[in-house]
């Protein structure tokens, strides 16, 4: 599994409606993955993005899923940015 790269944002702002907070998040201290994708039914001036929480297996993939929320796309910055400062790696592999 590889975690980071250049092409990616790291870090989402409010008020940034161009990017939503979109793919995987690794914690290899607590064995989590989280997922973010775009709620695609969502209106433009209310964006709602899901995230996915999953427990990894040995290999770091997604193993079982503990749970599933949605939330504002002011609520997903947020997460997402607290993940990374926490420690939070990007994952750049594709599962499937």
């Amino acid at each position: 599994m590889t975690s980071g790269a250049s092409n990616v944002r790291t870090n989402f702002y409010r008020g940034s409606f161009i990017d939503t907070p979109t793919g995987w998040l690794f914690n290899k201290k607590n064995g989590l993955l989280i997922f973010f994708e775009s709620y695609k039914k969502s209106v433009s001036n209310d964006l709602k993005v899901y995230t996915h929480l999953f427990y990894a297996n040995e290999l770091g993939e997604p193993a079982q899923l503990k749970n599933s929320r949605i939330n504002s796309i002011e609520c997903s910055f947020e997460t997402w940015n607290e993940l990374i400062s926490g420690g939070w790696k990007i994952v750049t592999s594709k599962f499937q």
